[in-house]
């Protein structure tokens, strides 16, 4: 496998005007320790990333609206000719907003929607009017015709919401919707006893295989759900027939569960370059060293890529070059990276 970037996601501040119960990195609005870098800054990391390679650059948080400069950060991206998105919880969402995206050459806006109803969002996102803050940005993209997909995430709380939210995101006009199974790390460490059971996971998941099938329009894709890779070839050849996924610009392809250094990577706000925005252990600092020689040569990154030193499960299952288990996961849970898969059901070889 080819390990070139191809997405990154990148934390411009952490500051954040929410307090979910997921966060993975604990955001609020007091972050003292972990304060913004300069405009200077992010135009240098963008201009070293360029000269490397061609990823997708996600702005994300904390809450990227709260920069005054994130639109500035979003048109130098632009003009380096970066395919530039945004990620933000809708909340400061306003005409201008909208405008200012246009301008920056933002190509798509992701936005999070983790409930059919303001109760059931509004509790997730511990935030009473959180849910009309992203219906309200909705309603304001679809008017500027600004392009937006949906991610959802769940744990126990919410875990019924999932076929109730996949109609709801086709009727508003989403390009995508991404079902997100939850990583404890950051805040999310605290919701523990709430993940999804393995079982309840890989029944979601084969819900999402039989919906997926079935579904013309919207780009719909299980995140943080290596295993669902695994589901894809094993119903396929049952079934006798061959899955045809589709993929857009703005995504990583589709077709390989954890990418997690492998194709995508995550920049903190410290300058810290993680395997995904779930991995809490650096691969280095880019405010110290190159993101290529930490791309291309750092042992966090070179472990994730090799699938024969994976533990336990994993690294006896057929399916390890589709799959590979969520390593944040592994991680999170089991305190070791590279051991099995703690929320798979599957026992190879049976």
């Amino acid at each position: 496998m080819e390990c070139t970037p191809k997405w990154i996601a990148w934390e411009i501040t952490r500051r954040c005007n929410l307090h979910c119960v997921h966060c993975r990195s604990s955001s609020d609005l007091a972050v003292a320790d972990h304060p913004d870098f300069s405009f200077a800054e992010a135009k240098r990391i963008l201009e070293e990333i360029r000269n490397y390679a061609n990823p997708v650059m996600v702005l994300s948080g904390g809450e990227p609206l709260l920069r005054s400069d994130v639109f500035d950060i979003a048109a130098h991206g632009t003009d380096l000719g970066l395919r530039m998105c945004l990620a933000t919880n809708g909340s400061l969402v306003t005409d201008t907003t909208c405008k200012l995206i246009k301008e920056s050459g933002i190509k798509m806006v992701s936005l999070s929607l983790d409930g059919s109803t303001a109760a059931v969002h509004d509790n997730f996102r511990n935030q009473p009017g959180a849910y009309a803050g992203v219906m309200n940005a909705i309603r304001l993209f679809n008017e500027n015709k600004i392009d937006f997909l949906i991610n959802s995430s769940f744990t126990k709380r919410n875990q019924d919401e999932a076929a109730k939210i996949y109609p709801l995101v086709k009727s508003l006009g989403a390009t995508a919707w991404y079902l997100f199974m939850i990583v404890p790390t950051g805040r999310g460490e605290e919701i523990m006893a709430e993940l999804i059971s393995p079982e309840d996971y890989e029944d979601m998941l084969n819900w999402h295989y039989d919906m997926e099938k079935e579904e013309p329009e919207l780009l719909v894709r299980p995140t943080c759900a290596p295993q669902y890779y695994r589901i894809v070839l094993q119903r396929s050849r049952q079934e006798g027939e061959k899955f045809q996924r589709r993929s857009l610009k703005f995504s990583t392809g589709g077709s390989k569960g954890c990418l997690a250094g492998q194709l995508i990577c995550l920049i903190d706000v410290d300058g810290n370059v993680l395997p995904c925005s779930y991995f809490p252990l650096a691969a280095g600092n880019i405010r110290c060293q190159s993101f290529r020689d930490i791309w291309e040569q750092s042992d966090l990154f070179l472990n994730l890529r090799n699938f024969a030193a994976y533990g336990g499960s994993c690294g006896r299952c057929e399916y390890v070059n589709v799959c590979g288990g969520c390593r944040a996961r592994a991680y999170a849970v089991t305190g070791d990276y590279m051991a099995a898969e703690p929320f798979c059901t599957y026992q190879p070889g049976r």
